[in-house]
């Protein structure tokens, strides 16, 4: 498994993402835990997470506790970087509500300590910019923690190029990470991917595969990620991934998966090499 680099740590180049093992529609435990186990099989040593991926209002954090379990009863689990997030909330009725309160995340940091049972998270992320709170406020807390121990990296998330500017300031250069949806449906955080590799800092996208399985979507025949995945005898999701990867040397895909299958398949879009050309057809699809 190739690396790349969060702050001071060596990751694989994928990631795992966790969400879809604990919202509507997730599997059971059993191939929720072989998801998690297949992706640390294939050498995946970043697994994203957030206390808000859970479907009912009685189980927030269900996706940490999974990959605590997860960790916990393999071999390799104790050389995976955990990231998780806090600021975002669900109430239950499917909906995703905000709350950047300094005290709710630095309540909501401690609960993620005691649910992956860890005395200092590796990296821990500020969810989502909320509008009702100074997001200097917010990322202060993080701050914080960062400065008590209670995290031993920080990183942002869903933030645009002001806000990583000044995420980064009040962190005093100590911001690693930035994790914003993007994918070959939705390019709009092209200017957060270049800032973070002036800044050498991780870009993390989240929901890297969107769109690929819509009808006419990249995965149709008419798609030009199909037919470069054709010529390579793969999936268009691993040539995705191939194509994030060769943008920068900071961006660190995290795809999500519920099934083994997919997650290896996923992990294996280190090992495909796409021609300049190939990458150029891309970038114009």
């Amino acid at each position: 498994m190739q690396t790349r680099r969060i702050g001071d740590v060596q990751v694989s180049s994928i990631g795992l993402g966790g969400m879809p093992m604990s919202i509507e529609g997730r599997p059971d435990e059993a191939r929720s835990l072989a998801t998690i186990h297949a992706a640390l099989d294939t050498g995946l040593t970043l697994i994203d997470t957030a206390d808000a991926y859970h479907r009912d209002a009685d189980e927030v954090g269900h996706n940490e506790t999974l990959i605590a379990k997860a960790l916990a009863s393999h071999e390799r689990g104790a050389d995976v970087l955990v990231a998780t997030k806090g600021g975002h909330l669900r109430p239950g009725d499917g909906s995703w509500t905000l709350d950047g309160s300094p005290a709710h995340i630095k309540e909501a940091c401690e609960a993620s300590l005691r649910r992956l049972g860890v005395e200092a998270i590796g990296l821990y992320q500020f969810h989502r910019p909320d509008p009702k709170v100074p997001y200097a406020e917010s990322v202060g807390a993080v701050r914080d923690l960062l400065d008590e121990g209670k995290i031993r990296m920080a990183g942002i998330s869903n933030a645009n190029p002001e806000q990583i500017r000044l995420a980064n300031e009040i962190l005093g250069g100590r911001l690693v990470s930035v994790q914003n949806q993007f994918s070959p449906a939705f390019r709009s955080s092209e200017p957060e991917l270049r800032l973070c590799d002036e800044l050498g800092i991780a870009f993390l996208p989240w929901s890297p595969l969107g769109g690929i399985s819509r009808a006419g979507g990249l995965g149709s025949a008419y798609s030009p990620f199909a037919r470069i995945a054709e010529a390579h005898g793969v999936s268009p999701q691993r040539v995705c991934l191939a194509w994030m990867l060769a943008k920068s040397p900071v961006v660190v895909p995290i795809p999500g998966a519920s099934r083994p299958e997919t997650i290896r398949d996923s992990a294996a879009a280190v090992d495909l090499v796409l021609s300049a050309e190939e990458s150029a057809e891309l970038d114009a699809a």
